[in-house]
């Protein structure tokens, strides 16, 4: 029987008992996609079928997203996975990679009386070197969240008398968002509103991972909603000089059994492509928009990366047409003395080395409650997710 997989799932003729069978109109498709149709365990089990069936060797897979991560976790993939089958999991929470001295510059600002410091909520509890930003605000800081960017830009415009401050982190994914913030800000001369910008890149992040002694991952499931804005182009290179597989996966169940599926069957052949396994939201070139409106904010610099050290060409900072609006530079931070958990192995987590219950700390020391990390508190951190979803070191050695 042929195999079955996302990609066929934009022909609803092609589903087995798909409801959006009934719904379509002979020869055509159907545009809209519901979630039901990616959590359709009849077709989670035909793709475990068709990679078991597939599997001759050992593989070795990193998902670089924490929403992969989460949702690997959450439905029990790697459980459900042929023992030859390993998923590792990589530097994929923008969160957990931000750099400490930057955390540390960030409740510095917070702190100051003449701010408004804007940040999505899962900031608020990532770890500084002594405290965080849930901290500040019970110490009598005005800290915000926000939903947008563009949430803090207004902010700014209806609060003339304060410098407002957005916290700009995140992959790829939330880059077109921050620019779009900052060229308003310019545009329309909001001089009150300032950006504090921690952008990192995946594919200097891979290539980093690949040039590693330690490196054990053979292909890679790379994140749909980055390559929605970027486009998958800037992979090629990567699969060229490394000849690993990268292959543009989703989110929901479905759609990373899918990626897995594509990626098995390239390594079991022994080929290296970069596969769109994502077709219903990714193209080859990506966004242009967005990504002209990053050209113009943005330019690319040496990033550090939390856990992980600096990675060459990795991060974005805003560009010198947009400087006037870099919080970094607007706001004087000294006396930053960063010191990180003697006991957090995050760094190794997030280098996919060590799987969260494999830390010592792990559910003792560090809980949500108590997070000695950032891997631990961000909605995408591989920490959260097992302890989240209950895997502990027990309950899988069991």
């Amino acid at each position: 029987m042929p195999g079955i997989g996302l990609g066929d799932l934009d022909d609803p003729q092609a589903r087995f008992g798909s409801p959006l069978a009934s719904l379509a109109s002979p020869g055509r498709r159907t545009p809209v996609k519901y979630l039901s149709e990616f959590r359709d365990p009849d077709v989670a089990r035909r793709l475990l079928g068709e990679i078991e069936a597939s599997v001759t060797q050992r593989h070795v897979i990193m998902e670089v997203c924490g929403g992969q991560t989460h949702s690997i976790i959450r439905n029990g993939i790697d459980l459900l996975l042929p023992d030859a089958v390993e998923l590792v999991h990589g530097p994929g929470c923008p969160v957990c990679v931000t750099p400490l001295d930057t955390i540390d510059r960030a409740l510095a600002i917070a702190s100051r009386p003449d701010v408004i410091f804007c940040s999505f909520g899962d900031m608020l509890r990532v770890p500084g070197s002594d405290k965080d930003l849930f901290t500040v605000k019970s110490e009598g800081g005005d800290v915000r969240v926000v939903y947008s960017p563009l949430d803090a830009f207004t902010i700014a415009r209806n609060n003339p008398d304060k410098q407002v401050v957005f916290f700009g982190i995140g992959f790829e994914t939330t880059a077109p968002a921050n620019a779009m913030a900052v060229y308003q800000a310019k545009k329309h001369g909001v001089e009150n509103f300032s950006m504090l910008v921690s952008h990192v890149l995946v594919p200097p992040a891979i290539e980093a991972i690949l040039s590693s002694p330690a490196n054990r991952v053979q292909a890679f499931l790379a994140a749909g909603h980055v390559c929605s804005v970027m486009g998958y182009e800037e992979y090629e290179p990567l699969v060229d000089r490394w000849n690993v597989p990268i292959v543009i996966t989703g989110f929901e169940p479905a759609d990373v059994l899918d990626g897995i599926r594509h990626t098995v069957a390239q390594l079991e052949d022994g080929r290296s492509e970069v596969e769109n396994a994502y077709p219903r939201a990714v193209r080859r070139e990506g966004n242009p928009a967005a990504r002209q409106m990053l050209e113009d904010v943005f330019e690319v610099v040496d990033r550090n990366w939390r856990g992980i050290g600096t990675i060459p060409q990795s991060g974005w900072e805003l560009s010198e047409k947009y400087a006037d609006f870099d919080a970094a530079v607007r706001f004087t931070v000294t006396d930053i003395n960063t010191q990180e958990s003697e006991i957090c192995r995050a760094g190794e987590v997030l280098q996919g080395t060590l799987k969260p219950n494999e830390c010592e700390a792990f559910g003792t020391q560090c809980t949500p409650r108590t997070p000695l990390g950032a891997t631990m508190v961000s909605s995408e951190g591989a920490c959260a997710a097992y302890f989240t979803y209950g895997r502990f070191k027990e309950l899988v050695d069991s």
